[in-house]
């Protein structure tokens, strides 16, 4: 067996920097449940030389690139290194880290504005959601992952595209849809602009979208690959970006086209004001009750779903029975419960996941 130490990653917002270690322990505990079931034991916090680090054991002396990958993924990882006793105390030896991003991770982070989610929350919440579907090395390169598909993220409530363009940075497909056509429209300057100033091959074009002789809103469809060679051989990557009201989803977006659907739950204000029943608005748990049935039947056999979920609006538990109630298996056990945190006095922030049984 080896000891490893996960540094803590600094952040510049104070609040998620106080619990980002107790979120990286949960997380690091649900990879060592799925994605490393059997490769990580005796995981744990511990502060060495005033920093806090996450310590974990692997039953294989050597790091596998699988595992190394796995661990690079870690929303709240800055550095890895293998713990030895020096005979005077720990001494931490610098690991190389995993490449495991197919394009520059400031498509994440250069865009800015009110109310934008913490990117190395949204890191968290797409990996706890791949790693409970039943396709759990998705964010891996295909080189580890085996496979012969990207994985198809969906964020049926995307605003401005944060989720979608975590999904981008790790080599997936990504699909989104929001009623706001302010948001619609800043992704997509935000979206050119970012591939040309990258030199990016790409193609980005904006059409309406109609169902039946009904206009819904408008599409988004972007392709893009990493680089030329990428492009020649047609190893693409695809985007498509919906403004449409989000329980028209499936309406939208073709049935078990989503390997697994990851979105930030409206905080509190209204949204959907804009659906089929004349501007009535909604609040966050009676959209996501209306919305869930659809939003299944989008998802593949074994797929997961994972939503931000504020407890000022609505208890945890509700959430889960909404997602029982529309035929998914939510986990709400051990590290399942460990991602409660605050970010301010109005939004007490939680995790829910569930799976899709089939």
């Amino acid at each position: 067996m080896s000891t490893w130490a996960v540094l803590v990653r600094p952040s510049a917002n104070r609040v998620y920097a106080d619990a980002t270690p107790a979120l990286l322990l949960a997380e690091a505990q649900v990879l060592a449940a799925t994605a490393l079931a059997g490769v990580l034991d005796d995981v744990r916090l511990e502060t060495m030389g005033g920093l806090p680090y996450l310590v974990l054991r692997t039953r294989d002396v050597e790091l596998d690139e699988r595992t190394r990958a796995h661990l690079g993924l870690l929303s709240g990882g800055y550095a890895l290194f293998e713990l030895e006793d020096a005979g005077f105390g720990p001494a931490l030896l610098p690991t190389e880290p995993a490449d495991v991003r197919t394009l520059d991770e400031d498509l994440l982070t250069i865009q800015k504005y009110v109310g934008k989610t913490n990117e190395l929350f949204t890191r968290l919440l797409l990996n706890l959601t791949v790693w409970a579907s039943a396709t759990p090395d998705g964010l891996l390169p295909a080189a580890l992952s085996g496979r012969r598909r990207s994985t198809r993220v969906l964020d049926p409530m995307c605003g401005r595209g944060t989720t979608l363009h975590a999904a981008l940075v790790h080599g997936c497909d990504a699909d989104g849809l929001d009623v706001d056509g302010k948001a619609f429209d800043a992704q997509a300057a935000y979206l050119k602009t970012w591939l040309r100033t990258k030199r990016l091959k790409h193609t980005a074009d904006v059409s309406p979208l109609k169902r039946d002789g009904e206009r819904l809103g408008r599409r988004l469809a972007v392709e893009l690959a990493a680089d030329k060679d990428a492009w020649k051989e047609g190893r693409t990557q695809h985007l498509t970006v919906v403004e449409a009201d989000t329980r028209r989803a499936a309406d939208v977006f073709r049935a078990g086209s989503a390997d697994v659907l990851v979105t930030d739950a409206p905080y509190g204000v209204q949204h959907g004001s804009h659906g089929r029943d004349g501007g009535r608005s909604r609040g966050p748990a009676e959209l996501l009750a209306e919305s869930l049935p659809g939003w299944r039947r989008l998802l593949r056999p074994g797929g997961a779903v994972g939503i931000a979920w504020n407890t000022h609006v609505a208890p945890r538990e509700q959430a889960l029975e909404l997602l029982a109630a529309a035929g998914l298996e939510p986990l709400d056990d051990g590290p399942w419960q460990g991602f409660r945190h605050r970010v301010d006095a109005g939004i007490d922030r939680d995790v829910v996941v569930a799976v899709n049984p089939g």
